[in-house]
C-alpha cells in the first residue's frame, strides 16, 4: 500500500482520489475550500454538463489544445466509460442537444454527492480547509548516476497548518485561474514552476466577447437559436458555427460564442476581430428575399417598421432598421430592390467588431498551463519529477463547450490516480504519518 496526496477537490482531484483508492492504496485528498467540487458546482449553469456522449475520435476533435496528448487518457477512460461510472452509483443521466449529458435532476449537487459517496465508500480521507503552501521534493542522485533521467522525486506536501504530510505520489489538480471565487487562484502553477516545469501564456477561454458598437447594449438580454457565426480576421475565417448565442450590455456570449473565443484568443489580442451572424441560415439569399417580399405583400400599405416582427425578434428590430438605413416609416410598398437587397445582406451577415475577451471572472475555463511535453500522457507522470503527477485544468488543454473539458478532467484525474496507485514509486522517503 501507498500513500497517496491528491491537492484540489474538484473534478479532476476527486476522480484522482478515486482511482488511486481503487488500487487499494491510502489516498488523502487536500482541499482548501470548505466543500468539495466548488466550481463543479456552477458548471452548466447549475445544471453540469458531466460530458458529451460520443466516441474518442470526436472527443479529440473537440479539443483545441494538445488533442494528440490526450489519446491515451480518453481511450483509458472515456466519455461512456465516465456515463457508466455514474449510472452504476446510481446517477440518472440524460443526453440532450449535441450529444451533451446532464444529472436527470439538473442538479450539478447530484454528480458531486455521487462522486463524494464514492471517495467514502473508497475511504479516501477527505481535508477540507487545508491548503498546501509548498511540494517538498528531494533529490534523487543515485538514480541519476544510474542512468535514470530523473533527477527528484517527491516527498511531500507542506500545509498551511504547517504540517509535512509525506507521500509515496503528489497528484496536483488545483485548476487554472477562471472563478477565482471557487478556489481556482492558480496555486498549481507555482508548485509546476517549483518542481521545473514550464508554464505557458495564460489567458481566459470559453469567455464573453466585448463588441465596439455601442448598439449591443440595446440589445443586452437577447437570445439568438439556430443561427450561424463566422469569426474573420480580415478575408480569413477564424472560426465558424451553428447554435445560440447572446448580446449583453457589453458584447456576446452563448455558447457557439464562447467556443469561439478559445479559437481566436492569439488573435484578438493583436487586432479586432469582425463576428458576422447569418440571422437565417436556412434561407439562401434568394429564398430570403421571396420571404420579405411576401411579407412586404401581404400588408403593402404598413410601415417598414411594423412589417418585420415575422423576420426578427422584437427587440433586434430598431436596431435592423437603424443599420439598414430604411426610413421606419416608409411604406413597405415603397421599399426599392436596392434597400431589399440591403436588408437580405444585414440579415444574412449581422457584423459586429470584436474588440477583446472578458477576464478570467467570467472564463469557464483557463488555456495555457503546464507543457504537456514535460508530462508522460501515458500516466500523467510527470517527466522531471518521479512520482509527481497532474491533472485537469492546470494542464495545456482546453477544449470548446458541450462537456468536453469535464471529460479532460475526468480522464486526466483517473489516468494520474491509476498511475500513481499502481505504479512502484520506488525507494520511499522518509515520512511523518499523520
Amino acid at each position: 500500500m501507498k500513500r497517496i496526496i491528491v491537492v484540489g477537490g474538484g473534478a479532476a482531484g476527486m476522480m484522482a482520489a478515486i482511482g488511486a483508492a481503487e488500487k487499494k492504496n491510502q489516498v488523502i485528498l487536500l482541499e482548501k475550500n470548505e466543500k468539495l467540487g466548488k466550481k463543479l458546482f456552477i458548471t452548466g449553469k447549475g445544471r453540469c454538463n458531466v460530458t458529451n456522449d460520443c466516441d474518442v475520435e470526436t472527443l479529440l476533435s473537440h479539443v483545441v489544445t494538445n488533442s494528440k496528448f490526450l489519446y491515451s487518457a480518453f481511450y483509458g477512460f472515456s466519455s461512456r466509460d465516465m456515463k457508466d461510472f455514474l449510472e452504476t452509483r446510481g446517477l440518472r443521466l440524460k443526453t440532450e442537444r449535441g450529444n451533451r449529458v446532464f444529472p436527470l435532476s439538473d442538479h450539478s449537487s447530484d454528480v458531486i454527492a455521487c462522486l463524494e459517496r464514492e471517495l467514502k465508500r473508497l475511504r479516501v480521507e477527505v481535508r477540507l480547509r487545508e491548503a498546501v503552501k509548498e511540494i517538498v521534493m528531494e533529490d534523487a542522485a543515485e538514480e541519476a548516476e544510474s542512468g535514470n533521467k530523473d533527477s527528484k522525486r517527491i516527498k511531500g506536501v507542506l500545509t498551511d497548518r504547517g504540517e509535512f504530510c509525506g507521500a509515496d505520489a503528489v497528484i496536483l489538480a488545483t485548476g487554472g485561474l477562471s472563478y477565482a471565487s471557487t478556489g481556482s487562484t492558480g496555486d498549481g502553477y507555482r508548485f509546476a514552476s517549483a518542481a521545473g516545469h514550464t508554464i505557458t501564456e495564460l489567458s481566459p477561454a470559453l469567455v464573453p466577447f466585448e463588441a465596439e458598437e455601442e448598439w449591443v447594449k440595446e440589445l443586452q438580454g437577447l437570445s439568438l437559436r439556430n443561427v450561424s457565426l463566422k469569426i474573420s480576421s480580415g478575408k480569413k475565417v477564424l472560426y465558424e458555427e451553428f447554435g445560440e448565442m447572446l448580446f449583453t450590455h457589453y458584447g456576446v456570449s452563448g455558447p457557439a460564442v464562447l467556443s469561439g473565443s478559445s479559437i481566436v484568443t492569439r488573435q484578438i489580442r493583436k487586432v479586432p476581430l469582425l463576428l458576422s451572424i447569418d440571422l437565417k441560415p436556412a434561407l439562401s439569399r434568394e429564398q430570403l428575399d421571396h420571404r420579405i417580399l411576401r411579407d412586404f405583400g401581404e400588408a403593402k400599405n404598413r410601415q417598414f417598421k411594423n412589417s418585420l416582427g415575422s423576420l426578427y425578434p422584437s427587440k433586434l428590430i430598431p436596431v435592423i432598421i437603424k443599420r439598414s438605413g430604411i426610413s421606419g416609416d416608409k411604406r413597405v410598398n415603397e421599399i426599392s430592390r436596392e434597400e431589399r437587397e440591403t436588408l437580405v445582406s444585414l440579415t444574412k451577415a449581422f457584423t459586429v467588431t470584436l474588440t477583446g475577451l472578458r477576464d478570467y471572472k467570467e472564463a469557464i475555463i483557463t488555456q495555457g498551463g503546464v507543457k504537456v511535453r514535460e508530462i508522460d500522457p501515458a500516466t500523467m507522470e510527470s517527466r522531471l519529477v518521479r512520482g509527481l503527477y497532474f491533472a485537469g485544468e492546470m494542464l495545456d488543454l482546453d477544449a470548446v463547450t458541450g462537456g468536453y473539458n469535464l471529460q479532460i478532467a475526468w480522464s486526466t484525474g483517473y489516468a494520474a490516480g491509476q498511475s500513481a496507485g499502481g505504479q512502484d514509486a520506488g525507494c520511499q522517503s522518509e515520512r511523518i504519518e499523520q
